[in-house]
């Protein structure tokens, strides 16, 4: 029995493990916690793809595994994070229980778990998509579930600062993802093939943004470098028409 081809799928497990563990916290109302495994599978999500690379290992189950690790770590439990923050948001609780809730505010807490729709269809779609080889149509999940879990583990420590972020604004930030994630916009992959400047000019930039981020802003810079990604990505788009 060959080990060695089993690394891959094992590494995917770890970072499903973070997703399911990730949305058992965030329903629980500990979202810095659930944030800090999100970030584990992002992780895990880097790993798996270099091991397998490396050790030669591909498997038509470890694309399939990959995607669904992928939709509960980065769909489903980001969704539960937005969720958790709306009804704190609502109620000033994370822990409140969904009985105790109106029938208005359910249908805000529910609103969120849109994303995990949205997050389905992209992977489904990037499984088909032979366009989708070096680089991206669409943002993807894993950069989608770091956005949000860098954004709302601030909020926690910074609940102050993010009073602005009302249950609407969280349903739209929702939304625009939702969009993003379906898109035909191309958006480069930050896999680094080799270390030379030349044909990782985009890459290096976006790695030089986020050293600066986080050592400015910590936890949060994840979220603005991911922003910056985006947009980066959009501006490229429209004037390349």
């Amino acid at each position: 029995m060959n080990i060695v081809r089993h690394i891959p799928n094992t590494i995917t497990s770890m970072n499903l493990l973070c997703g399911v563990f990730a949305t058992v916290f965030a329903l629980s109302g500990k979202l810095q916690t659930a944030a800090v495994l999100i970030f584990a599978g992002a992780l895990f999500d880097f790993c798996d793809g270099f091991a397998a690379r490396a050790l030669k290992a591909y498997s038509a189950i470890g694309k399939e595994l990959d995607s669904l690790a992928d939709l509960i770590t980065f769909g489903l439990a980001p969704a539960s994070m937005y969720s958790t923050f709306v009804k704190f948001q609502l109620t000033g609780d994370y822990g409140r229980p969904l009985v105790t809730l109106s029938g208005l505010q359910t249908f805000w807490v529910a609103l969120p778990f849109v994303l995990v729709v949205f997050s389905a269809l992209r992977l489904a779609k990037f499984n088909i998509d032979t366009r989708q080889t070096e680089n991206f149509l669409g943002l993807t999940t894993t950069a989608t579930g770091i956005f949000t879990a860098s954004l709302l583990y601030m909020a926690v420590d910074y609940p102050d600062f993010f009073g602005w972020f009302r249950p609407s604004l969280v349903v739209l930030a929702v939304m625009i993802f939702s969009v993003l994630l379906v898109s035909e916009v191309p958006m480069f992959s930050l896999k680094i093939k080799h270390f030379t400047w030349q044909g990782n000019e985009n890459r290096f930039i976006l790695v030089g943004v986020a050293i600066v981020s986080v050592i400015f802003l910590q936890v949060g810079g994840i979220a603005v470098t991911i922003l910056a990604y985006i947009l980066f990505s959009l501006i490229k788009h429209i004037f390349a028409r």
